[in-house]
Formats: structure tokens, C-alpha cells, sequence
């Protein structure tokens, strides 16, 4: 295989709740001080556990997924079949801030580029957002705010924006776009899963017909997906890529709460992660 010059970046994949994959294989590097990326880029769930990585935070995620996202205060059918959020997003942001703040100081002491994804609803594009210590906050919660399941639309640079894992679900191209060629993506779904148009996918015009790039966006979702793990598997020349996916055992989904799924899918997690850290380095 050619070798070109680049860089080394990490893609870190969102989900919701299925996000307790990642923060266990980013503990497990965390515990191994295995930190060799020029890049990473995170979406949605996948920003927050980043930006804990780069935080060298270990066990903060799991804090998050386990305790504060079972919280009756979080996940809520109940307030959002009564037109409230399902991901009370802003009571999360409040209450983690303030007990479970990301050390920026840590975080933006490293030479690493580090960059959130959010959408734009006007026109359904990406956006990809440098982080720094005055925006993580505020980029972070936008890219985790998953469009009618947190009912509101923030606004970053006077743009009004929506969960970054819509346009860009595992921004892989945008790594290579910045020079890398040897990736790392953490995925929260097993390797053989391939998304198709769903209700969501189908209802999106209606829902969401004040926003028509945001629409438009959600119903190319499962395109750009595929592409992306298509992507993955077939690099251009000169690029490695690594697929860190989880096992066929992982049992998390989107919504889940029982708490012995995510314990054992954060433990899967943390193996995965020490042979993620064998393959990185054998290649």
C-alpha cells in the first residue's frame, strides 16, 4: 500500500445511551495513557466522550450514562408524550456542569486538534467546530441535541443547528479531508449494521417543515451513513483505518436504562479498547 504524509485522528460515533461503548474503550486508553491522535472528531455522544478522553476524565461517562442519564429528570416518555422532552438535555447540562464539570484546562493543554460536528438546519449541512474553552459547552450540547427528542433548537454563530450525528453520523470524511491517514473510528453499532429509512426518516418533512435543510438532512441520514462505513472498509490509498465496533453480545440501545446492559456494554467497551490499542500499534 503507498504511504502518503497525514495525520493520525480518532472518529468517535454518537448514539445516545448505545455511547457507553465508547466511553469504555476511551476509559481502557485512558488507563493505558494511549493518546496518539493528531485529531479527533466527535458527533453527538461521541463529542462527550472525546472531549473526556482529551480530559483525561476517566469513569466521568460512565458516571454520566449510568447515574445521570437514568435519572427520572432525563429520560422521560412520560413528559414527552405530554409535549416535553424525551432528553431533557438542558436539565442534564445544568446538573453535569455543575457535578461533573470536563477539566478544560486538561483537555486544551494537549496538542490535539479537536472538533465537534453539529447540522445546520437551514441547509442540512455539516459544520465542524474547533473547540475551545469558551465553546465546548455550548458545541458539545448542540451536537447532542437529537431533533424532537430534545424539543428545542440552539444556536451556535448565530446559526440555528441540531444534532451533528445527522449530517455527519461518523464523520470519517472529515478526517481525511484534514490529512489523516491512519484512523481510528469507535462506532456504537455492531459492524454488520446498515441503516435504513424508518418512520422518523419518513415523518421528517412534516415534523420538521420550518426547517427544510434539517429535513432534508435527516432523510439522507441512512445514505450517508452507509457511505461512511462503506468508507471505512474501502480507503482511499495510502489511508488505514481501524473499525472499533462492538461485539455481537452489545445489547444498548438508543433509550436504554437497565442498568446490567450498560454495565456489561461499558465492560465490552474497555476489551475492546486494550485490542483497539494492539491493532493500532501492530500496523
Amino acid at each position: 500500500m503507498q504511504k502518503r504524509e497525514g495525520k493520525t485522528a480518532l472518529v468517535v460515533e454518537g448514539g445516545a445511551m448505545r455511547g457507553i461503548f465508547a466511553a469504555g474503550v476511551l476509559d481502557a486508553f485512558m488507563e493505558q495513557a494511549f493518546l496518539p491522535f493528531d485529531m479527533v472528531i466527535g458527533v453527538s455522544a461521541g463529542s462527550i466522550n472525546a472531549a473526556a478522553y482529551l480530559a483525561n476524565q476517566k469513569g466521568r461517562n460512565y458516571k454520566v450514562f449510568t447515574d445521570y442519564s437514568l435519572r427520572p429528570e432525563y429520560i422521560s416518555w412520560k413528559k414527552f408524550l405530554k409535549g416535553g422532552h424525551l432528553m431533557d438535555l438542558d436539565w442534564s447540562w445544568e446538573i453535569t456542569g455543575r457535578e461533573l464539570p470536563i477539566n478544560t484546562d486538561v483537555l486544551f493543554s494537549k496538542n490535539v486538534d479537536f472538533e465537534i460536528g453539529i447540522t445546520l438546519n437551514k441547509d442540512g449541512n455539516s459544520k465542524f467546530i474547533k473547540a475551545n474553552p469558551e465553546n465546548l459547552s455550548d458545541v458539545m450540547k448542540a451536537s447532542c441535541s437529537v431533533p424532537l427528542f430534545y424539543r428545542n433548537f440552539l444556536k451556535i454563530d448565530d446559526d440555528i443547528v441540531a444534532d451533528g450525528g445527522v449530517s455527519a453520523p461518523i464523520p470519517v470524511q472529515r478526517a481525511l479531508d484534514k490529512g489523516a491517514n491512519k484512523i481510528m473510528v469507535i462506532r456504537s453499532r455492531k459492524s454488520d449494521y446498515r441503516m435504513k429509512n424508518g418512520n422518523e426518516n419518513k415523518l421528517s418533512r412534516f415534523l420538521f417543515r420550518k426547517h427544510p435543510g434539517l429535513a432534508k438532512a435527516i432523510q439522507n441520514r441512512p445514505e450517508i451513513y452507509n457511505q461512511s462505513i462503506h468508507l471505512i472498509h474501502h480507503p482511499p490509498n495510502g489511508v488505514e483505518m481501524i473499525d472499533v465496533c462492538p461485539a455481537d453480545s452489545f445489547a444498548t440501545k438508543r433509550f436504554t436504562t437497565d442498568i446490567d446492559i450498560l454495565n456489561k456494554d461499558y465492560l465490552l467497551g474497555k476489551e475492546q479498547g486494550l485490542e483497539a490499542i494492539k491493532q493500532w500499534n501492530d500496523r
